[in-house]
């Protein structure tokens, strides 16, 4: 729980300061206003280094989410109180932060707090997603199936995640042996045979003056080759820090070979799954469309949902914003609009979803039987450049020796 830092005046009208627990700053401050302290300032104080909770990745596995929402509608179906299939959940929870957390939403619902409110007091544990379904559940009921509809959303997302990090794993390992392979030979092998070429006095074929050339290189420039992954790091956070980084980056997913079909599809599935599941938990349409913009994690279709908002606020289809933007493919526009012609646009979102989450499927599973002999072949035609600029003036110093 954050801890928020104060200066106000006390009923006597005195000068106090001190820190508050709360869990967040609005509440902070009328819970500190109930004290008779009349504020002046009120600020959220940052923990220091030991005090941070080192982690890498989200506080809550994915798997271990997916299980609390599946156990919580079981509870729930089975007519058993919500504080007390809390507790149950506390008991059962297998991770030490949500446990925690759950402990906190219990004791605020014995408090008189709705569910959802308790919830979003943990926005790192319970995503605002979660949130809106299940303040739109406890008004039309049916929490149950919400979180039913929840677990299985939060489980196709992370299956699609998954498929994506296994498909870029192999690529990016093995640039990485490469470069270092590449980097050795350079470093250790080409110079013995240069200073043997140099008291030779051999005449060297063009594509061993291009190997010894880039040895050199790298032998007088080694530690800028030490700093520049730091250096391009620094500068690719500092780029994607900005809306317009952001935005060009995530464009250039798309146009990567091979990948960027992989990566549009993996965007437009999630975009539809979490509308689709927003929608058919009865989550009004503009919000919808704001909390998967947050949710969808690409500024493309950030910028796509933006302007689908601001078309439907001034009375036009879904559809057609997301068919000018050119974002989609013609197949995912077509059915929204009979979705929206039927009434049944959650229905029709969720089948585009089921749709390319397979199409995800089969393309990580073709992309990964292209990709392998694809990295294979290069890394071979590396070391074997510079194993045939190193060999060749060899063969020539051992034919004139013979004649």
């Amino acid at each position: 729980m954050p801890n928020f830092y104060y200066e106000a005046i006390n009923g006597e009208g005195k000068k106090v300061k001190g820190y508050h627990r709360s869990g967040n700053k609005q509440a902070a401050i009328q819970e500190l206003r109930a004290k008779n302290l009349l504020l002046r300032e009120v600020k959220e104080k940052q923990p220091s280094i030991l005090e941070r909770d080192i982690s890498f990745g989200p506080l809550v596995k994915p798997e271990h989410f997916v299980f609390f929402c599946r156990q919580f509608a079981t509870l729930i179906r089975s007519g058993i109180e919500i504080e007390t299939a809390l507790s149950i959940l506390i008991d059962q929870s297998p991770t030490k932060r949500l446990r925690e957390a759950l402990s906190e939403v219990a004791d605020r619902i014995r408090n008189g707090h709705s569910l959802s409110k308790s919830f979003a007091e943990h926005p790192k544990i319970f995503p605002e997603m979660f949130v809106n379904m299940i303040a739109a559940a406890e008004i039309s009921g049916g929490l149950e199936d919400t979180l039913l509809r929840l677990a299985i959303h939060y489980e196709k997302e992370h299956k699609t995640v998954k498929q994506i990090k296994s498909a870029l794993v192999y690529p990016v390992i093995v640039t990485i042996v490469a470069i270092g392979v590449v980097i050795f030979l350079l470093l250790n092998v080409v110079p013995v045979f240069t200073s043997m070429f140099s008291e030779q006095g051999a005449e060297l074929p063009l594509v061993t003056k291009i190997v010894v050339g880039a040895s050199d290189l790298v032998v007088q420039l080694w530690w800028f080759l030490l700093l520049l992954p730091i250096v391009l790091f620094i500068a690719i956070r500092m780029f994607v820090s900005t809306e317009q980084g952001r935005y060009s980056v995530d464009l250039l997913k798309f146009r990567i070979p091979l990948f960027g079909t992989v990566f549009r599809k993996a965007a437009i599935a999630r975009l539809t799954r979490t509308l689709s599941s927003l929608m058919t938990s009865a989550v009004p349409v503009l919000q919808a469309l704001e909390l998967t913009e947050k949710v969808v994690n690409n500024q493309v279709y950030v910028k796509v949902l933006r302007q689908a908002r601001i078309a439907l606020q001034q009375g036009k289809s879904l559809s057609q914003p997301l068919a000018e933007s050119k974002q989609f493919p013609a197949i995912v526009t077509q059915m929204i609009h009979i979705g929206e012609e039927t009434g049944q646009i959650d229905a029709m979102l969720e089948k585009v979803s089921e749709s390319f989450e397979n199409d995800v499927e089969q393309s990580v599973d073709r992309l990964k039987s292209t990709i392998e002999p694809v990295m294979l072949l290069i890394v071979s035609a590396l070391v074997g450049f510079i194993v045939i600029a190193v060999m060749t003036p060899m063969f020539t110093m051992y034919e004139n020796f013979l004649s």
